[in-house]
């Protein structure tokens, strides 16, 4: 049983950052960076089923929305069974997240009705299933929006 609990912790898009006993996955090549590759090329060099948690603190509206679906697909791959992901970025249209010339992908908290089969939206393009975590999304005073997503099952 504790076999089944052992896992990657990925922190990506890391920067200088890293998170203390996580994996560090970033396109830029700073020092604490472990593995230095561009999240928008699929697929990672990560192995199936391999990270416990993924976490990435403000990189999602950085990823080009029409790699936004591949993008999440590409972390249930990593990801084992149950597995959690845990993403913060600004709210979509707020000042946080006009503010960066290089956010391109605005999130809302029906964003992420898109990625969980319990929601109508799920439909419309079918990504691998995620399961939003009661309580979430969440928004933050700060004008950030958090969600704690578990890896589905596929139907």
């Amino acid at each position: 049983m504790l076999e089944s609990h052992k896992g990657i912790m990925l922190d990506i898009a890391c920067g200088g950052n890293k998170q203390k006993g996580f994996v560090g996955i970033d396109i830029r090549p700073e020092p604490g960076v472990d593995i230095v590759h561009d999240l928008e090329k699929f697929p990672w060099p990560i192995e199936d089923e391999s990270c416990l948690i993924v976490m990435g603190s403000h990189i999602i509206e950085h990823i080009k929305p029409w790699l936004t679906i591949d993008f999440f697909n590409e972390i249930w791959r990593i990801m084992k069974p149950n597995g959690q992901l845990m993403l913060s970025t600004p709210y979509g249209g707020s000042a946080g997240f006009w503010q960066d010339p290089t956010h391109c992908n605005g999130f809302t908290e029906t964003t992420f009705w898109y990625f969980d089969p319990r929601y109508d939206l799920y439909g419309i393009y079918h990504p691998k299933p995620w399961n939003i975590e009661k309580g979430f999304p969440s928004y933050q005073m700060n004008g950030n929006l958090e969600i704690l997503m578990r890896k589905g099952e596929e139907v």
